[in-house]
């Protein structure tokens, strides 16, 4: 697909108040199409294959609801599709920013360059990056639908650039039975070792990008909390989301 790094972000979904998309906050979820990665089992496939499907939202829509509500709403979360694909990234979160707005930022991490400038010019609090498999290429590949070594790589630089940095975030793994076995958790967390947190989430077989994911059964939460126990002497912190 072309980048969109020329190109200002689009809203493409909104929700007002949710209190599941970043731990122990209140935020709107805002949601941008378009992404460079084709995992099998996403769930907005709708956002990366036909947003013009979905209604535009004004930024200006969502400022305003948020200076309304300000009292109990903590900020944002900027998810997508991937919102580091988009060269004005920098200039929308400070339009947030100058409100007063905490800002949350999920992204596959194949823009190490953005990470890095958002987090120098202080324009998020907390990144949230997806590592779709252990860290090589083959595995990644299979996971995400990552063709491109270059862009491997840069996930890998991304991933150093976080932990090196003063910032909150977590890393997470969409779990799926087929794609990853507990020593594939493991190995992400030997690769992420220190790490102040990682998220397990479980996979959701409904309205997948790939019909044939539809048929996968989860995990049983239980299984996903066995996990998670045994990653205690290589992170900070591992959670698990998802029911059953």
């Amino acid at each position: 697909m072309k980048t969109k790094t020329g190109m200002k972000i689009i809203i493409k979904g909104f929700i007002k108040s949710s209190l599941l998309d970043w731990d122990g906050k209140i935020v709107s979820t805002i949601y941008v199409p378009y992404c460079n990665m084709r995992c099998p089992y996403c769930q907005n496939a709708g956002l990366l294959l036909n947003p013009d499907e979905y209604p535009t939202i004004s930024i200006d829509e969502i400022k305003s609801f948020f200076l309304e509500h300000k009292d109990f709403m903590d900020g944002i979360c900027l998810t997508g599709g991937e919102p580091c694909l988009y060269g004005d990234l920098l200039d929308f979160l400070k339009e947030f920013k100058d409100i007063g707005a905490k800002i949350k930022l999920d992204t596959n991490g194949t823009f190490p360059e953005k990470i890095k400038k958002v987090i120098e010019k202080n324009l998020v609090d907390y990144i949230a990056m997806d590592i779709k498999a252990p860290l090589d290429f083959e595995h990644y590949k299979k996971s995400s639908g990552l063709k491109s070594r270059e862009l491997f790589d840069r996930v890998k630089e991304s991933i150093r650039i976080i932990m090196e940095s003063d910032i909150d975030y977590e890393f997470r793994t969409t779990v799926v039975p087929t794609l990853h076995k507990e020593k594939d958790i493991e190995e992400i967390a030997k690769f992420i070792k220190g790490a102040k947190k990682y998220a397990l989430q479980n996979f959701q077989n409904q309205d997948t990008l790939d019909e044939n994911f539809k048929n996968i059964e989860p995990y049983k939460r239980k299984t996903l909390e066995k996990f998670a126990k045994s990653l205690s002497g290589y992170i900070q912190k591992a959670v698990v989301r998802g029911r059953d």
